[in-house]
């Protein structure tokens, strides 16, 4: 077992300044012989649930940690040059309540403490020092920026002080080698930046010096880090490079933040650890026996509700049972039986998935925005819920629509879903405001969301600090195929299927230096923003379960975990997410209304619209589609002139196939609109759920029903099937096709039909409408449409409006 361990570095989530994918830096950990690593990015901790996964994959010890800046002096203090530079303090996370002290010290850093960077102060390490262990740091931590050749007082009053606050056994007096003599000696440098390299060797010399010296005066150990930023030394020049898009620089200056001089700042091994550290051999076994004193483990993919008041005496069941049926009362009072056993069937379902809680949240915000003349909507499989039909969540009957209960709540999935929330854009805010009163600021956030560096990106970046033209780098960049259904193209695929980018590569030399670094840097976090939809509620204080930060640039306090490592279905922290998107033709729906009721004295109620209006079905056959939802592009409005739909299902399938990959089936819907004698159906049992889309399979639903109804699979069989044909992985693929076609001949049919029902399915891989969506999104295409065909004038002002 290694007798090393890193527990200084920065990953990819150090933005733009360290280079160390989670996974590579795992797995290189563990080809190492390394039981352990540690995680210490700068100032957040972003990436430290995909670490701790990773970690655990691998059968690596993970040790999250954070490298924090100490304000010179209070962490509010925010006054010129003064708190412009603070101190890099290193600390770890010892057990899980050192854990959740980072992540308090870490957002307080953030919401009170950023000025240039989020700063921490010797009080708040105090206050969260439960369970943290804190190394010294780098050369711009205080104990070593204090340090003067031949005179470490101050040095030994700064160790003291941290010896104070962190306690005997948790404070080490960090040391790092990055070979300076060397580098002198054997390498080719520019004067300015050997100038810098032979300060930088001085001061080394008495940070040496100054450690030894006061070690065992003060009976702080010493431990070894070597500050990795990438994972591998051929990293380095990637590595700089992306540090030139960080601070807008060109890798030729030579007057700007470098760390390519000095290319060991990777995952060095442990005989590389102790070649440096052979005079300190005490310093490479500390770092084993820190490793050991941490530890915990973390409850993932479990869901954490917060507290929603329910009357006294009814638990959150009994309370959405109640009103589920006051509810259903008023909606169907001549109910036809099948509607109340649907009720009872989703209400049974969702009892025994514990759901009721998150229900009732949605409800509630729902339900208020209604109150306040706010448009509401629902995307997703919700539409496929009477329950949520009932409550006034979606506005979408699921037995008038033929949408199954099972694609929102499969009973055979351990995940439950998210109901994703469409709401007028220009009061979302309204909302957000509304559910954070409610629960209380401090356990209520947006989401955080990071963009990567992919193909095209990364190379336009690269070009740039290359120095490269704009208009050359923009031609290489245009050579990469889009991403096609959300799915981007690497750029060594690129390389093998583009002839004249793989021609270039190989001829031109600065297109090879161009293309290898950015197949370096190709997926590297660049930067975050806020999610466009995701909120998380928290039972206790949301720091106790994620760090947070203000957006860029504004108010918004979000979280720092993203949607990947908060969500319970990614195996995350369990957070409870509610997805609320702003949607501007909601708005432009909302401010029709009000002039028609301002101008006419009609009150339009959107939710209760006659579906047969003429008026409506005329302008859409017509091709009047400007300023209507989903329909008014060149493309969809022909295609809808040549339908000429009379129904809501007609706008469902046009919304659901005006798509790449699906677009191609429209003409056969239109030709079997208009002459029903080519309506047919592949085989009898399908005639049921096809029969709104005329025989043809249009949704993914329909993909799942013809599983389960003519492959005989169950509905946790259906979802792998949909999981793997969205993944469009070939291997998986393989099986489920052999899997499907056993099923269809065990259910009667004959190999050959069995094989012809499959290709039918298989455009569907990678991509796959829901007929739950497409009835939420036909919905709203057809308000506008309504409200534009009878109340034209009001509508297209409210539509120039929103413009």
């Amino acid at each position: 077992m290694s007798s090393f361990i890193h527990l200084h570095g920065h990953t990819e989530y150090s933005l733009l300044d360290g280079l160390s994918k989670v996974n590579k830096l795992v797995k290189a950990v563990k080809e190492m012989g390394m039981p352990a690593v540690a995680m210490t990015d700068h100032g957040v901790m972003y990436g430290a649930i995909e670490f701790y996964k990773a970690c655990l994959a691998e059968g690596i010890k993970p040790i999250i940690g954070c490298e924090v800046y100490v304000a010179k002096r209070s962490h509010k203090d925010k006054e010129g040059k003064l708190d412009t530079e603070p101190y890099h303090l290193t600390l770890l996370a010892k057990n899980y309540q050192g854990y959740k002290n980072l992540m308090k010290m870490v957002s307080v850093a953030h919401l009170d403490g950023y000025y240039y960077k989020p700063r921490v102060d010797k009080e708040l390490l105090k206050e969260f020092h439960e369970g943290v262990i804190a190394l010294s740091g780098c050369a711009g931590g205080e104990f070593a920026e204090s340090l003067k050749e031949d005179d470490f007082r101050m040095g030994e009053e700064i160790a003291k002080k941290y010896l104070e606050i962190f306690g005997e056994g948790n404070f080490f007096l960090e040391l790092q080698d990055h070979e300076y003599t060397k580098i002198l000696t054997t390498s080719e440098l520019d004067p300015n930046v050997r100038q810098d390299m032979q300060r930088m060797e001085k001061f080394q010399k008495v940070w040496w010096k100054a450690v030894k010296t006061l070690s065992p005066k003060l009976g702080i150990p010493i431990v070894a880090t070597n500050d990795y930023h990438y994972v591998s030394s051929d990293d380095a020049e990637a590595q700089d490079a992306v540090l030139c898009v960080q601070t807008g620089k060109f890798i030729k200056d030579i007057n700007r933040l470098r760390m390519i001089d000095t290319p060991n700042l990777y995952i060095r091994s442990t005989q590389e650890m102790e070649n440096l550290f052979a005079e300190l051999p005490e310093a490479i076994l500390s770092t084993v026996k820190i490793a050991d004193q941490c530890g915990f483990e973390m409850t993932l993919g479990k869901p954490i509700f917060p507290i929603f008041d329910v009357p006294q005496g009814l638990k959150p069941m009994e309370y959405l049972r109640k009103i589920s049926s006051e509810k259903f009362k008023e909606k169907f009072p001549d109910a036809k039986p099948e509607y109340k056993e649907r009720l009872d069937y989703e209400l049974g379902l969702i009892e025994a998935k514990n759901f009721a809680t998150y229900i009732l949240i949605v409800e509630d915000f729902i339900s208020w925005a209604q109150q306040q003349g706010i448009i509401t909507n629902t995307r997703g499989s919700a539409a496929g819920s009477l329950v949520l039909y009932v409550l006034g969540i979606t506005n979408t009957d699921p037995i008038a629509y033929m949408i199954p209960f099972e694609r929102f709540l499969n009973p055979l999935r351990p995940k439950f879903p998210d109901i994703d929330s469409d709401i007028a854009d220009d009061r979302r805010d309204e909302v957000i405001k509304y559910i954070t009163n409610k629960y209380g600021s401090d356990k209520v956030a947006q989401i955080i969301t990071f963009g990567t560096m992919m193909g095209r990106a990364a190379i336009r970046d690269i070009g740039r600090v290359l120095g490269m033209a704009y208009g050359e780098v923009d031609r290489i960049a245009k050579l990469i195929p889009p991403p096609k259904q959300g799915f981007h193209q690497s750029l060594d695929d690129a390389l093998r299927v583009v002839q004249e980018l793989n021609e270039l590569y190989k001829s031109n030399s600065q297109v090879k230096i161009l293309i290898d670094l950015a197949k370096k840097v190709e997926g590297t976090v660049r930067h975050a923003s806020v999610h466009a939809a995701g909120l998380v509620i928290s039972p206790t204080a949301m720091t106790d379960f994620t760090p947070l930060q203000r957006e860029s640039n504004g108010d918004k306090i979000i979280s720092q975990y993203d949607m990947f490592s908060i969500d319970q279905d990614y195996e995350g922290v369990g957070l409870i997410k509610l997805d609320i998107l702003g949607i501007r033709n909601l708005s432009i729906l909302g401010h029709a209304v009000d002039i028609v009721r301002g101008n006419r004295g009609v009150e339009v109620d959107l939710n209760n619209l006659p579906m047969d209006d003429k008026k409506s079905f005329k302008l859409l056959a017509q091709g009047a589609t400007m300023g209507l939802f989903q329909l008014e592009s060149s493309g969809m409005t022909r295609y809808l002139v040549e339908l000429k739909p009379t129904s809501i299902f007609d706008i469902m399938v046009m919304v659901a196939l005006y798509r790449p990959g699906p677009m191609s089936i429209i003409d056969e819907y239109i030709a079997r609109k208009h002459d029903p004698k080519r309506i047919s159906y592949y085989d009898p049992r399908m005639k049921d759920y096809l029969q709104s889309s005329l025989g043809l399979l249009v949704y993914q639903e329909d993909v799942l029903l013809t599983t389960i109804n003519i492959a005989g699979y169950d509905w946790a069989e259906a979802d792998k099937f949909r999981k793997a044909m969205g993944k469009k992985i070939p291997a998986e693929m393989a099986k489920q096709k052999e899997h499907f076609i056993e099923g269809c001949i065990a259910n009667g049919l004959t190999k050959e039909k069995a094989e012809g029902l499959y290709q039918l399915i298989k455009p569907f891989e990678g991509y796959g409408f829901g007929k739950a969506h497409a009835a939420s999104y036909a919905m709203v295409a057809y308000q506008t449409a309504y409200m534009k065909a009878n109340f034209p004038v009001e509508f297209m002002a409210a539509v120039m409006t929103a413009e």
